[in-house]
């Protein structure tokens, strides 16, 4: 599956280009929605949570802290949710080219993961800007980002590419999907600290793999600390196993699709 992607990458980098262009070219700010969808949320976010809850976040008491904490969980939220919803209709969205073209399938799960990769470089390097200007860089810690990613799009790959797949069979499932997204984002601490929360709701809580993944962006925004790579396992196991899930679905079931599409 790598080696017909990477076959193929001029391919996928031109599909890329292409809708990144098709999304930006004909607005009159362009690529500025890609930072003012997301900013958008931090805004309205900020102002009903910080001035109804008046949370306090680790780091920090005053309202910036607030809103820096609310940044680093919805961009992360932002890049993961584009990838599942995309990946559950990006076969049925490319049906004619899979009907009339030959190339490797595996191509368009990677087009909407270098894509959604673009749109969240582009957000997180302003975030580190705003963090350079307000003397809040976390400094080397930054770096701790690399992994988390890696992990938190391990398992948003392999949910998508499952649940894509099953989507050609069942059309029910964008739909389920969508529900679920909702509710897995106020089960994640993206909009309030888990401090507010009592104990038993929080060990629940700490079940879900993007908890330990959206605390530690936040503790690396806020802090400037390193996480403490013990605590991620959980997250890590979720990701080996949704990859391990895509890859087996999408073996046995890809060539079918071209059947129900």
């Amino acid at each position: 599956m790598l080696a017909g992607v990477w076959r193929y990458r001029s391919f996928v980098l031109g599909m890329v280009r292409r809708e990144f262009q098709a999304r930006y070219l004909h607005s009159v700010l362009g690529s500025a929605w890609a930072v003012l969808n997301p900013l958008a949320l931090i805004v309205i976010y900020t102002v009903v949570f910080g001035r109804v809850l008046h949370p306090r976040v680790p780091g920090g008491d005053d309202r910036l802290a607030y809103a820096i904490f609310l940044c680093a969980g919805v961009i992360a939220w932002t890049l993961f949710t584009e990838v599942v919803s995309r990946c559950v209709t990006v076969f049925i969205e490319h049906a004619n080219l899979l009907k009339k073209a030959s190339f490797p399938r595996a191509t368009l799960p990677a087009i909407v993961l270098l894509s959604a990769a673009l749109n969240f470089g582009i957000v997180f390097g302003l975030l580190l800007i705003f963090l350079a200007l307000t003397g809040r860089f976390p400094g080397w810690s930054v770096l701790a980002f690399v992994p988390l990613v890696l992990v938190q799009q391990s398992i948003a790959l392999g949910l998508g590419v499952t649940l894509g797949i099953v989507n050609v069979f069942f059309r029910d499932v964008a739909h389920v999907v969508t529900i679920v997204l909702q509710l897995w984002f106020w089960l994640t601490p993206i909009v309030y600290p888990e401090d507010i929360l009592a104990e038993p709701i929080r060990r629940l809580l700490g079940l879900n793999p993007l908890t330990q993944l959206v605390r530690a962006y936040q503790q690396i925004v806020l802090s400037g600390t390193w996480p403490d790579w013990s605590a991620y396992l959980l997250p890590s196991l979720c990701a080996a196993a949704a990859l391990g899930i895509g890859i087996v679905t999408f073996r046995r079931l890809a060539g079918e699709m071209v059947d129900c599409l």
